[in-house]
């Protein structure tokens, strides 16, 4: 268990002592600015560049992991959706609460961790995962925008503008390229793959101190009552959904299925403020469900780690 503790802690750290900083340190928000832009535009596509790149092509094709997970994380989305309607919401809060329960700090905290966790052998997982879950759930959320009034773009020019926003991210951008690379056993000058490495190893702590700076900047909301219904959904059953979707799907390796099991156990990515901020809706329980399922988190993910650490967790539940 310290030896899950050593692997965890320090990422949490991190977060917490962004969190400190910006109740200590009442800096406006927008000196995040350029730090937010290193982060999603620099450091982190270097990070996926270089984990695909490095992971032969035969492991990244690999179509029923990708259906088992997606559909997965697709499930865990519309049930915390179902329950937020249950509760009165519009369908445009109601579709940032299913953000809420199905779509985890994958960019920011998922391949460190994993990584850090399991070796090597997870980067091909993480990198599918992060992949795929980022284009379905990036397309579902302005399509129902759409559907619920939160747009008042026409039905084409929402198609155009999802296709643009998947195809120009950088994330997916630099998996494809490192999908390139691995296809074409591309390799690097030696000097821009140290500033590559350079850039990777900053991701992680970069990001996860802006997140912690970001949550603490915001004010501390009044909990709805979905929110505590809706972080277990991501915290607990995400994982579950996800444990038995790759048995029923599989069967798997043990680094796959673990690695697809603590991407589905982390907490509410920083992205679902940042779109509840965009379209103006469920902005405060969005800030709420990203710091309850991180402080949560602490414990709901660390038991999953200690689990696969220790061999407690089956590859198959049958």
């Amino acid at each position: 268990m310290i030896d899950v503790l050593n692997l965890a802690l320090p990422y949490f750290g991190l977060i917490f002592l962004g969190l400190a900083c910006g109740r200590l340190k009442q800096i406006p928000d927008t000196g995040l600015a350029w730090m937010n832009f290193f982060i999603v535009y620099v450091a982190l596509p270097c990070l996926f560049y270089r984990i695909v790149a490095k992971t032969p092509l035969e492991e990244l094709v690999n179509v029923w992991f990708v259906v088992a997970t997606t559909l997965s994380t697709s499930i865990a989305f519309f049930i915390a959706l179902a329950i937020a309607k249950l509760g009165r919401r519009s369908v445009p809060e109601a579709t940032i609460a299913g953000l809420a329960g199905g779509y985890g700090n994958i960019g920011y905290m998922g391949p460190g961790l994993a990584l850090s966790t399991l070796g090597p052998q997870a980067s091909a997982p993480v990198a599918l995962i992060f992949c795929f879950d980022s284009i379905v759930l990036f397309s579902l959320v302005p399509f129902l925008m759409e559907i619920g009034g939160g747009e008042r773009r026409g039905f084409w020019r929402s198609v155009l503008f999802v296709g643009r926003r998947i195809a120009l991210h950088p994330f997916i951008v630099a998996t494809l390229l490192g999908v390139f690379s691995a296809a074409l056993h591309f390799e690097p000058p030696v000097a821009l793959d140290r500033l590559m490495q350079f850039l990777q190893n900053a991701a992680a702590p970069c990001a996860l101190f802006v997140l912690g700076v970001t949550v603490a900047l915001r004010p501390l909301p009044k909990l709805a009552w979905d929110v505590p219904t809706i972080v277990p959904v991501k915290l607990v059953l995400h994982p579950i959904i996800v444990f038995f979707m790759l048995a029923l799907l599989g069967p798997f390796s043990a680094p796959w299925t673990y690695a697809a099991v603590l991407m589905a156990a982390l907490p509410p990515a920083l992205n679902v403020f940042v779109l509840a901020r965009q379209y103006d809706v469920w902005v405060e329980e969005a800030s709420g469900s990203i710091l309850i399922g991180t402080l949560v988190s602490v414990f709901t993910l660390t038991t999953v780690m200690w689990l696969v650490q220790s061999g407690q967790l089956p590859v198959s539940p049958f």
